[in-house]
């Protein structure tokens, strides 16, 4: 429930942080349009009274009133539309370096102040556009003050009363004066609204930058926190897996090394004490015996010698599952005297190469146990295939063991057995016997 908690926050806190980062930019766009709105306000109001003053005859009083030849009425909307759709491409573009962004601020107040002249100097809100514009990179404080102080004096001479004189402008207030006072104050009204409008939202926009800009900074040190802890876990996992390969590894040798040794040396030991036995009564069946003993301690010294080098049992390097059976159980016969019957199923060479290595070992390690703790003189091995199971019993006639303790070898088997995914049952009431059923992949056609 903790959990679920948790992740719950994380994945708030991720939309939060979105909303964060995406909120910026939709306050600029709105600062756009609103400055946009305020220039179509003004652009129609003057071009009215331009108007108004031809109609009504009093166009010269207003020329001599104003000390120069104002735009065309139809080409002031026109001059000052493609003037703002020049800047709001300005705006759009992003800057890749220093020298760009003090290009682009030079070109954007540039444009800036031929709308600001055009309108009479009326509104010079626009100014905020570029602050705006500007405080969006990421930038150290130190350029960025010296371009906001740039922007804030060239503000602040564009406000001034040379900036009439030097450019001929005509002020907005002498543009308007066509109208009546109540009405000229309405609109002057509604001018001063509009451009605390942007003051606001522009106060807004820098506020919500700023948690932006401290949110994105949080959440990059929460991700490299999150990364560093992914890495340590992720070395912890690659330790850990080092330390299982090796344990796997210890495994496997100690399985190989024990079933190779205790089967050769289990009949080394009974071959020998059957040569005891029969060295006074029979010299050439013991010099026979021996030979086969020596055989087995050859044979056993080769599979210890390829389970150190991770190799299959020699007799699996050479022959085929079959065979090499047929041959564990031929020298299993001749060293130590026992009568091992083996039953081997036809059609079973579409094993892989892991599954041929286990039921070897299980033969195997079965006919060792029977031979050196069963004391068994007749083992009877029969492996039978159903469908796609491979069923393999093997029954000795030794003294079994009612109370089974699993010891390393029948340990080892049952790891064999269940890297296979098969089950492995035994009894010690009547001789000892082990079952084991091992599930065969089948391959199709296809495949093969």
């Amino acid at each position: 429930m903790a959990d679920k908690s948790l992740e719950l926050y994380r994945d708030n806190n991720a939309e939060d942080s979105t909303s964060i980062l995406q909120a910026p930019g939709l306050i600029f766009l709105e600062m756009k349009l609103l400055n946009l709105l305020i220039l179509l306000f003004i652009t129609i109001i003057s071009v009215h009274a331009l108007r108004g003053y031809s109609m009504d005859g009093s166009a010269l009083n207003f020329l001599v009133g104003a000390g120069s030849v104002p735009f065309f009425s139809w080409k002031l909307p026109v001059c000052v539309a493609i003037l703002s759709v020049c800047l709001l491409l300005l705006l759009s573009i992003p800057c890749n370096n220093h020298p760009e962004l003090v290009g682009k601020i030079i070109l954007e107040y540039g444009i800036a102040l031929g709308i600001c002249a055009l309108t009479g100097f009326g509104y010079t809100g626009i100014v905020m556009l570029l602050l705006a514009d500007t405080m969006r990179y990421r930038i150290d404080w130190k350029k960025r003050i010296i371009y906001v102080t740039a922007i804030c004096i060239a503000f602040l001479a564009m406000s001034s009363n040379h900036m009439y004189n030097l450019l001929h402008v005509i002020p907005l207030s002498q543009m308007w004066a066509y109208y009546r006072q109540d009405v000229r104050s309405s609109l002057l009204s509604v001018l001063d609204m509009l451009s605390l409008l942007n003051t606001l939202v522009f106060i807004l926009y820098m506020v919500v930058l700023t948690l932006s800009q401290t949110s994105e900074k949080e959440r990059i040190l929460r991700l490299n926190s999150q990364l560093q802890n992914a890495n340590r876990k992720l070395e912890e996992y690659a330790q850990e897996q080092v330390r299982m390969t090796e344990t796997r590894e210890r495994n496997r040798l100690a399985r190989e090394i024990h079933d190779t040794l205790g089967h050769s040396l289990t009949g080394i030991i009974t071959g020998i004490e059957a040569c005891i036995m029969l060295m006074d009564i029979a010299p050439e069946a013991t010099k026979e015996q021996l030979r086969a003993i020596a055989k087995v301690a050859r044979n056993g010294i080769t599979d210890v010698r390829h389970s150190v080098n991770a190799l299959r049992p020699d007799a699996l390097e050479t022959l085929d599952l079959e065979a090499a059976i047929r041959k564990l159980v031929e020298e299993s016969e001749s060293s130590t005297g026992v009568k091992i019957d083996l039953v081997f199923p036809e059609g079973l060479q579409d094993l892989d190469q892991d599954e041929e290595d286990v039921l070897y070992r299980i033969v195997q390690e079965s006919i060792t146990n029977a031979i050196r703790h069963g004391k068994a003189t007749h083992i009877d091995v029969r492996m039978e295939r159903v469908d796609n199971d491979l069923r393999i019993r093997i029954a000795d006639n030794g003294k079994g063991c009612e109370d089974i303790q699993s010891g390393f070898g029948l340990h080892h088997m049952q790891e064999r057995i269940d890297m296979l995914k098969g089950t492995l049952s035994y009894s010690g009431k009547d001789g000892f016997v082990i079952e084991a059923v091992v599930p065969i992949r089948v391959v199709s056609e296809e495949e093969s």
